[in-house]
């Protein structure tokens, strides 16, 4: 069965095919076309030359009424000619402009660009005497040559902004798709969250380990703030001033409770508070979304380093894990939606950090550097405002 998006490529390759054919077409016009009327037009020089040649030869005789061929040669309006002898003294030109200084020169060469672009007609005009007519295309010929590529451009420039207005459609209905299922996962998770937290409570009025309650709260509540974070994802951001050396802190204590006792984390951080905008919430799921992909990288057992650097315009957050690598040709597929080396898993934690990252804090996260069997360093740039 097939599914919405593989109705859409096909209907991608199938706009592609009739634009090209559409193009095709018109180009094959187009030629046939401005060959037919270069071919009329050399008919018309062959007429014209014959012309000449007649009204040289009157000339010669001083007899006969001229008229028709004063006619055919003035009816010439649009295509430049120059007439010359053998030796390429120029006898007479037409529809060229002449500069003011140094005519001649120019003639000359005017004449030499006429002699490339069409074979010359030849004048016997006596036994012993040979002019050549040498012509250029007309303007319509010109632009007419020239339509083609013209409408390449265009077909090319709309078959582009297709492109950009359907990726931007599909773009849309998956963020609507990604923000509605979002919201209805936190709503589904509301009320088993209320039931435990009633139970909770109910175990406090109990003679049971304090302890014991105090993670089951933490855990509590930490369903709940699970929760509120999938219902701000589509939601307008409220970025507040936070201490953001805190909320790496607090996201990384959090974590170490819960992964392998083999992972050794260590931090790099200023000894100053760094105040940045964040909705503090999003950005400590990014750092732990981070976090769970370098354990995930290095099988549970190996080194993270969390660096924070404090630039002029930025703050530069550094991921480093001493994991399996990525290749360079997987920098940027990373973050793509449902790319996962794990068995299990949907392949959204490094596409939802980079929404979050960039969408939310108009930061950016790429992959500072990598190496295959050696691990892999994440870098987050978030701006001081």
């Amino acid at each position: 069965m097939a599914t919405i998006s593989d109705t859409g490529q096909r209907l991608k390759y199938v706009f592609i095919l009739v634009a090209m054919v559409i193009a095709g077409a018109s180009l094959v016009f187009s030629n046939m076309l401005t060959k037919q009327l270069a071919g009329e037009e050399r008919e018309k020089m062959e007429i014209f030359a014959e012309a000449q040649r007649s009204m040289l030869k009157e000339q010669n005789l001083l007899e006969t009424d001229m008229s028709l061929y004063l006619r055919i040669v003035e009816g010439n309006r649009t295509i430049p000619v120059i007439l010359c002898r053998a030796d390429d003294s120029i006898l007479y030109y037409k529809n060229i402009d002449e500069p003011e200084e140094e005519p001649e020169l120019f003639l000359q060469e005017k004449l030499a660009v006429l002699k490339t672009k069409n074979p010359p007609i030849a004048m016997e005009v006596d036994e012993e005497t040979v002019h050549y007519l040498y012509y250029d295309d007309s303007v319509i010929l010109k632009r007419l040559s020239i339509y083609p590529y013209v409408q390449l451009a265009v077909v090319f420039i709309f078959i582009l902004i297709s492109f950009l207005a359907l990726a931007s459609t599909k773009r849309a209905e998956q963020n609507r798709v990604w923000v509605g299922l979002s919201k209805e996962t936190a709503h589904q998770l509301g009320t088993p969250i209320s039931s435990l937290m009633a139970w909770v409570e109910y175990l406090k009025m109990k003679e049971i380990d304090p302890s014991l309650l105090a993670e089951m709260q933490k855990d509590v509540s930490r369903l709940e703030m699970v929760a509120d974070r999938f219902s701000k994802i589509g939601s307008r951001p409220d970025p507040t001033p936070v201490n953001l050396v805190d909320s790496v802190r607090n996201a990384v204590s959090y974590l170490e409770t819960r992964i392998s006792a083999k992972v050794r984390i260590t931090m790099e951080m200023p000894d100053h508070p760094v105040r940045v905008k964040i909705n503090d919430s999003l950005f400590s799921w990014v750092m732990e979304n981070l976090i769970k992909n370098a354990v995930d990288a290095m099988s549970g057992q190996g080194d993270i380093l969390i660096r924070m650097e404090e630039g002029q315009k930025e703050v530069r957050i550094d991921v480093t894990d001493s994991g399996k690598g990525i290749p360079k040709s997987r920098f940027k597929t990373v973050f793509s939606p449902g790319y996962t080396t794990k068995a299990r898993g949907w392949g959204l934690g490094l596409s939802l950090v980079k929404r979050i990252v960039e969408s939310y804090h108009n930061g950016k996260i790429y992959v500072k550097s990598s190496e295959v069997g050696r691990g892999t360093t994440f870098r987050i740039e978030l701006p001081k405002r």
